[in-house]
C-alpha cells in the first residue's frame, strides 16, 4: 500500500504585494517632487513670505524657547482686527476729514478752531464740503488739474462755442458782409445762428423783440388755434420745431416751440386757402364742440333724474299718467287693509284706521 503524501503549497501572491506602476503615476510622482523641491527653495529665499492660508510661514517655536521681538510684532499686526477689514468699495478713507456720524447722519462736528469766520453767521464750501445745495453739480466732471476759474472758464467757452456766439459767430470775421448771412429785417450779421440751424430764419436778437412774427408758439397753441394735427406738427420737414424742457415739470416731456409766421403761412395758405375759411372752421368746431358739451350734460341730468326719480316715474309710468303719492300700491292686486292703533272715543267706541286707504272701522265692547 502506497503512503499518502502531501501535496507541494501553492505559490500565491502575498496581500501586501504591490502592483508595478503605471506611466500616469510616474510622471504625477516626479512632477509632485519637482514642485516640492520649487517650494522648499522658495521658502529658504523667503522665509517671511505668506502662504495661502495668510499667516506667516515661520517655524515654530520649541518648547521653552522664546521668539524674537519682529516675530511677534509682524504676528500681531497681521492678526489685528483694522488690517483683517474688507474694503468693498476700493476708497481709501484715511484723509475724508470730518464725516457724519452713522447714527446721526445730519449731524456734522465742525472744528471751529480752523473754520473760516466769515462775519456773516454762515458756511462756505471749504468749512461745509458735505453741504449738496453749496456744491456745483458739474463740479465732479472738473479735471483734477483745473482749477476752479479755470473750469468755469472751460465751461463757458463750451457754452458759446455750442450757441455759436461771441468769438464763435460763423459771420464775423474778414469778408463777412460779402459772403456771410445778414438779418433779413436790418441786415446785421450777428444773427442768432441756433434758429439759423433750426428754423433756417436769419434774423437778429434786436428785431426778435420787435415783430411780433417771430413769436415762438406751443403744441397746444397750434392745435387749438390753428387746427393742425399731431402728424403736421411732428413733420420737421413741413413745420421745424425747437425743443427745450419743460418749465412746469422736469421729467415731462420736452417743450416743442414753432415760429409763428412758418405756422400761419402753412395754415392759412396751404391748409385752409384763407384766413376767412380758417376762421369759418374754428366757428363750426366751436359751436360743434358746445352741441356735444350740451348733449353731454342733458345725458347727465337724464341719468342723475333716473335714479332719483324712478320710483315716481315707475309708479306715474303705471298708473298711465295720472298722479301717484308716495306710497301707493303700482300693482293691481287685492288691497288688505292695514289697521293702526285704536282710539277710544267719547261714546266708548274703538276707532281703528288703516294706514294705507284711510278706512275707519268702529268696534264697540259688548
Amino acid at each position: 500500500m502506497e503512503r499518502q503524501v502531501t501535496p507541494p503549497q501553492r505559490a500565491t501572491a502575498r496581500p501586501n504585494a504591490r502592483s508595478p506602476q503605471t506611466p500616469e503615476e510616474e510622471s504625477r510622482l516626479k512632477a509632485k517632487a519637482i514642485r516640492e523641491r520649487r517650494i522648499a527653495e522658495e521658502t529658504s529665499s523667503q522665509p517671511a513670505s505668506r502662504i495661502s492660508a495668510g499667516y506667516l510661514a515661520s517655524e515654530s517655536p520649541a518648547a521653552g524657547q522664546k521668539r524674537n521681538h519682529a516675530s511677534i510684532s509682524n504676528s500681531e499686526k497681521a492678526t489685528r482686527t483694522e488690517d483683517l477689514k474688507t474694503n468693498r468699495d476700493a476708497r481709501d478713507t484715511t484723509n475724508e476729514g470730518i464725516l457724519p456720524a452713522r447714527k446721526f447722519k445730519k449731524y456734522v462736528d465742525h472744528d471751529f478752531s480752523k473754520m473760516t469766520d466769515t462775519k456773516g453767521g454762515f458756511l462756505n464750501t471749504d468749512d461745509d464740503p458735505f453741504n449738496k445745495a453749496m456744491q456745483n453739480p458739474n463740479k465732479d466732471d472738473k479735471p483734477s488739474h483745473m482749477t476752479l476759474k479755470e473750469w468755469e472758464r472751460h465751461q463757458l467757452l463750451k457754452n458759446l462755442r455750442r450757441r455759436k456766439e461771441g468769438p464763435f459767430e460763423p459771420g464775423l470775421g474778414l469778408g463777412a458782409k460779402e459772403r456771410g448771412k445778414k438779418c433779413t429785417d436790418c441786415g446785421s450779421l450777428e444773427i442768432d445762428w441756433t434758429w439759423d440751424e433750426v428754423f433756417n430764419v436769419q434774423v437778429c436778437q434786436s428785431c426778435k423783440g420787435k415783430d411780433e412774427k417771430y413769436t415762438l408758439l406751443t403744441k397746444t397753441a397750434c392745435k387749438e388755434d390753428y387746427m393742425l394735427t399731431d402728424p403736421e406738427l411732428k413733420d420737421i420737414d413741413l413745420l421745424p420745431h425747437m425743443s427745450k424742457p419743460n418749465p412746469h415739470k422736469s421729467h415731462w416731456h420736452d417743450m416743442n416751440l414753432f415760429l409763428k409766421f412758418q405756422v400761419e403761412e402753412y395754415a392759412i395758405k396751404t391748409k385752409w386757402g384763407s384766413e376767412e375759411a380758417m376762421d369759418a372752421e374754428f366757428e363750426k368746431r366751436k359751436a360743434d364742440q358746445a352741441k356735444q358739451k350740451m348733449k353731454k350734460f342733458k345725458k347727465g341730468v337724464m341719468e342723475l333724474k333716473k335714479k332719483t326719480m324712478g320710483e315716481s316715474l315707475r309708479r306715474k309710468y303705471q298708473a298711465g299718467g295720472k298722479t301717484a303719492q308716495f306710497g301707493d300700491r303700482i300693482d293691481d292686486g287685492k288691497h288688505v287693509h292695514t289697521y293702526g292703533v285704536g282710539l277710544e272715543g267719547d261714546d266708548g267706541a274703538t276707532v281703528r284706521t288703516c294706514t294705507e286707504c284711510g278706512m275707519e272701522i268702529v268696534e264697540y265692547l259688548m
